[in-house]
């Protein structure tokens, strides 16, 4: 008989679910697969929604119950010489599968795929039963602990179970997420008959001195009955390479290729993003029988580490470009991952592009994401951070979880080393700084990777053997990082190498935010302030208008994270006016955490300096996004709704910027007593590959009345050096003469202005801002806004539908500001707020 193709048919409908200890239930329809139990409960009104007031109580139950799932399915017949098999993309996560009453798998990693043949199981005629029972993973973590006494479990949010479950750690809780211990078929099954199968290709390359042609090979694995293999190279359409070779007997088939003129992959805004289909297809006789495809682009990218004036270096090189890697960290966008997706995806991550930002890191304690998300991430032009998932705590090694790990890093490496946006793999997030505070073995001149196994942080045995070994073996042209943060066996708080998560502002010692620019590291990959979501998410989470006030159990309730009370109100009242009500308060905290990234962002930005002097590599804030509607560090909330940092931000990431700054004055520490003399400083970040001509403004405006104290300064014809910084200005600010005054700075082309910044005297609190004259002109697509006085932070309340293209704006009399605005409705009434506005 001839071969056929492959058939794969995805196993979407007809299933059913029910408790697994109360089979005297009826089965209850599942709406669709890829599903887990929460899912399914709340679409057939068994539970409340968790998040929703303080529901998340009401439905802890359901992580400790076992959940079981059934359905039935017909094979087309399958021929001589074919085979059947059952493809569970992702089972969540301890699951027993039986088909027919005959057991076919177990699993225990949620992270894992499987493909278990079933020729000899299913029925050729009538249908056949499959049923999938997912025991607690909360329990059996806790069974797990209980049954490895030789370990010491720490870990930092959810329980320590959680560290024997190969689990995402996020379900036990964490400082910014609920606990909702999740259970079910997360990802797609599927049923395919095949006379062969692609098992994995892979694509390897290297590209000329001169970037311009690229030299590559496919190594194609093809399991069953094949004699050829086909390589098919397209771009928009059109094949620019194909090759044919004899398929290997044993092993992979390896196929080469050339292209010339090749189109290079950049990072958004250095660059196009051209990506090549990659078409394997596998032939017996001439036919194909199964095909294997993928995009992919070309480019060179590599971590910059030398050393330096300040230490050693700790950046991103991208076809030759120096690349300041400004953007944000990602954790899970939903506690029930079959929510997110593809457009959910999209429609976060272009949020990142309309803001500037071009790395995201995707984050330990959750999941290797679904393709879609690196398939949009190489759409864009946004470099991904990809830290392999464990977080916060002290994982054991015993032999069995070794290897599951182990194929959890194959597998997920071989899923997603042919995504260019993929810049770098790290081992975990902040497990060494588990290690250094409970002080648990670790010698860094000990290579004994073995002895490592016999210590109190067996864990290193993962991160600086097992995955590297597998990187390497896997995707070797991938930059590899032990950790993150991680500083070559330093402290992991050494500010000169590596990469350092920077929680001094918040936690640790809770340094004032106008401190971020001292404070910096090398590469930031963590950092941020937290603040309440938008008012119209903190409305739909209260269900009683009696809850509606900023100290609630409710609002609490909504706010995972230790300390959370005392560490927003230090900061506010630290800097700002305490102004009693739930919009005010919710305004300030939303303040505060947009200047905190201001100082963030604008001071390492500075420092980005040349290419002699990378002092700051980059940027990530915690965090982009929400798994549920709640106050958190995130700059978009749950429905993705901007808070004011995330515009802060993007002006931060400008390709162009001007920044002006007068030095820290820590009034606390000086019992609020003012300096006599603030000297400050004015410079340009520049993102942009060639020099730019422009002109530079400074004022210095009164606070009190408007008027400037004494001339601008005025800079022409500026020439601001490409990829770097370039210092404008310095001077001197005389607090005893001069009346309290802003600083104003401008960058002009052609007489537009491209940046803005100002500088004001810290902190708001001493200042009077009464009476500031701002006047707000609407029109169909924009809003003009101006003032008689310096205004801070001036908020338009965000609405569904209407898309701002700037906000929390800081207005200077005569430099009036234009908002551009798309989907305003004709009903729709224009809110906003500043500081100082309950003064008038």
């Amino acid at each position: 008989m001839r071969t056929v193709p492959a058939q794969r048919t995805t196993l979407e409908s007809g299933w059913s679910f029910r408790q697994a200890d109360r089979v005297d239930d009826e089965w209850a329809p599942v709406a669709r697969v890829p599903t887990i139990v929460h899912m399914d409960l709340l679409d057939n009104n068994k539970i409340p929604d968790p998040f929703i007031g303080t529901n998340e109580l009401d439905v802890e139950w359901i992580g400790e119950k076992s959940w079981t799932y059934q359905t039935t399915f017909t094979v087309p017949k399958v021929p001589d010489g074919a085979s059947a098999y059952l493809l569970f993309d992702g089972l969540d996560t301890f699951a027993s599968v039986r088909l027919n009453n005959v057991s076919i798998l177990k699993s225990d990693n949620m992270f894992l795929s499987h493909r278990v043949p079933i020729t000899n199981v299913v029925y050729a005629s009538g249908p056949n039963h499959l049923v999938i029972e997912f025991d607690s993973a909360l329990l059996r973590g806790r069974e797990l602990e209980k049954e490895h006494p030789e370990h010491r479990f720490i870990a930092h949010n959810g329980e320590t179970g959680r560290l024997g479950v190969r689990k995402a750690q996020y379900h036990w809780g964490w400082d910014w997420g609920p606990v909702l211990m999740t259970a079910g078929p997360f990802r797609p099954v599927r049923l395919e008959v095949s006379f062969a199968y692609i098992d994995f290709a892979r694509v390897d390359y290297e590209l000329s001195d001169s970037l311009d042609g690229v030299r590559g090979t496919v190594l194609a694995d093809v399991k069953g009955a094949t004699d050829e293999v086909l390589l098919s190279l397209r771009y928009n359409g059109d094949e620019v390479y194909t090759q044919k070779a004899t398929a290997a007997v044993n092993g992979a088939t390896t196929l080469d290729f050339k292209l010339d003129n090749v189109k290079l992959w950049y990072p958004s805004g250095y660059g196009e993003q051209p990506l090549y289909d990659v078409i394997v297809s596998a032939l017996k006789d001439g036919h194909t029988v199964d095909t294997w495809k993928t995009k992919t682009g070309f480019r060179r990218s590599e971590l910059i580490q030398k050393k330096d004036a300040h230490g050693e270096s700790f950046y991103f090189r991208v076809n030759g470009i120096d690349v300041f890697c400004g953007g944000s960290c990602w954790i899970p966008a939903d506690n029930f991952l079959p929510r997110i997706t593809p457009d959910k995806y999209r429609a976060w991550l272009e949020l990142m592009i309309e803001g500037n930002q071009i790395m995201t890191r995707v984050w330990g304690g959750g999941i290797y994401e679904d393709d879609a998300f690196y398939d949009t991430c190489d759409e864009l032009g946004i470099l991904v951070w990809q830290d392999f998932m464990f977080a916060c705590g002290s994982y054991p090694a015993w032999s069995d979880l070794r290897d599951s790990v182990r194929e959890e890093a194959k597998q997920n490496i071989r899923r997603l080393r042919h995504h260019p946006s993929i810049v770098l793999w790290a081992g975990n997030n902040e497990d060494y700084q588990i290690q250094e505070e409970y002080k648990l073995d670790y010698d860094y001149e000990n290579k004994d990777a073995e002895s490592w196994l016999r210590g109190t942080f067996p864990a290193r045995y993962y991160y600086e053997h097992l995955l590297p070994a597998i990187m390497k073996e896997e995707a070797p042209t991938v930059a590899y990082w032990p950790s993150s943060p991680f500083s070559g066996g330093k402290n992991t708080y050494d500010l000169a190498v590596g990469d350092v998560h920077q929680w001094n502002v918040w936690h640790g010692t809770q340094e004032k935010y106008q401190r971020f620019n001292q404070i910096g590291g090398r590469f930031n990959s963590e950092f941020g302030l937290a603040s309440f979501p938008v008012l119209e998410t903190v409305r739909g989470i209260v269900t009683q208008p009696q809850d509606l006030y900023p100290q609630s159990r409710v609002l609490d309730f909504h706010n995972k994270a230790d300390g959370h009370e005392r560490r927003i109100a230090t900061y506010i009242a630290e800097n700002f006016r305490i102004v009693p009500g739930l919009e005010s308060w919710i305004y300030l905290t939303q303040l505060a955490h947009s200047e905190a990234v201001l100082y963030a962002y604008r001071g390492w930005r500075q420092q980005w300096a040349n290419r002699d002097a990378r002092h700051c590599g980059g940027a990530l804030v915690w965090q982009l996004n929400d798994c549920w509607p709640a106050s958190s560090w995130a700059i978009v909330d749950y429905h993705l709704r901007r808070k004011p940092a995330f515009y802060t931000i993007k002006r931060g990431l400008q390709p162009i910027v001007i920044g002006v700054q007068r030095d820290h004055h820590d009034w606390s520490v000086c019992h609020a007593r003012p300096a006599k003399l603030s000297k400050y400083s004015v410079w340009i970040a520049s993102g942009l590959l060639h020099e730019r001509k422009v002109d530079v403004e400074l004022r210095f405006v009164s606070i009190e009345s408007g008027e400037d104290i004494k001339p601008p300064v005025h800079r022409s014809n500026v020439t601001v050096s490409a990829n770097e910084t370039t210092p404008i200005l310095t001077g001197e600010i005389n607090n005893v003469t001069e009346e309290p005054h802003i600083l104003a700075t401008r960058v002009l082309e052609n007489g537009a202005v491209i940046s803005r910044d100002v500088d004001w005297p810290q902190p708001f609190k001493y200042l009077s801002l009464v009476d500031r004259g701002v006047d707000v002109k609407v029109h169909d697509d924009h809003y003009e806004v101006s003032v008689k006085r310096p205004t801070k932070g001036i908020v338009f309340e965000e609405v569904d539908g209407v898309v701002l293209s700037d906000n929390c704006l800081d207005v200077v009399p005569g430099d009036p500001q234009t908002m551009k605005v798309k989907g305003r409705k004709v009903d729709y009434e224009v809110k906003f707020r500043y500081l100082g506005i309950e003064e008038n």
